[in-house]
Parts: C-alpha cells; structure tokens; sequence
C-alpha cells in the first residue's frame, strides 16, 4: 500500500483528501504545517507529499530544504498543491528540484488528482 502525505494547513482539506485518497486504497499521514511535516519524516517515509505552497510559517523553499537535508527523504516524491496561477518561469524554477515530481491548482478536480498521483506512484491499475 502507498502512502501519502497531506500537508495543508486548512484541515477541511486534510480531512477531504485524507478521506478520498483512503477509499482509493492508500495509507494516508497529515500535517498542518511545513515544521509538522519535517517532524513526522523522521519517523514516516511516504511515497508522495501533496503540500499546499502557501501556509504560514515556512516558505516553501525552507520547507523543501528541510526535507531534503534528512538524506532518507531522497526517494520521497513531492507535488504541489496551490491556489495560485503559477508563471511559466516560475513553474519551470519549482519543477527543477529533484523531488518535485508536478503540481495541482487548487480548486482541483477530484478524477484529475487520483489520474496524477497515479501516474506519479506508477499505480495504473488502482481504480476508485
């Protein structure tokens, strides 16, 4: 079973994909924040992290860094979740880290986030 990690610090978002991605057969951790995150990777290693950009607290880039300092995320796929319009340029920029595997705009349509993650989680057969 794959697991996911929800960061978003808006917990009817947790809650919503916690619930959506657990009826889709996937093992589900959630943090509220980008420090709640870098603390449960210590003891957690999940497949993907969907994280919300913008949260108060940590930038993203500081968010990032921290993942990525604990050399046991390196396998640890990451996609963005954002209500913002990204720029081209600036989604190349993101898009170059080694982890950052996509990003979703939020409001996101439900079908369109299972068919990423998994192509992302090379999950092909999983069905709703």
């Amino acid at each position: 079973m794959k697991t996911i990690m929800v960061v978003d610090d808006e917990k009817d978002i947790r809650e919503t994909l916690r619930l959506l991605l657990e009826k889709n057969g996937y093992k589900v951790i959630t943090a509220e924040n980008g420090e709640d995150c870098i603390k449960k990777l210590k003891s957690v290693k999940p497949d993907l992290i969907l994280l919300d950009i913008m949260m108060p607290g940590l930038t993203t880039k500081e968010i990032l860094d921290g993942i990525e300092s604990d050399k046991s995320n390196r396998n640890v796929k990451i996609m963005f979740v954002t209500v913002v319009r990204l720029a081209e340029a600036e989604k190349d920029d993101i898009l170059k880290r080694k982890n950052i595997v996509g990003y979703i705009e939020k409001p996101f349509d439900i079908d369109n986030l299972l068919k990423k993650i998994k192509e992302v989680l090379g999950d092909q057969n999983r069905s709703r």
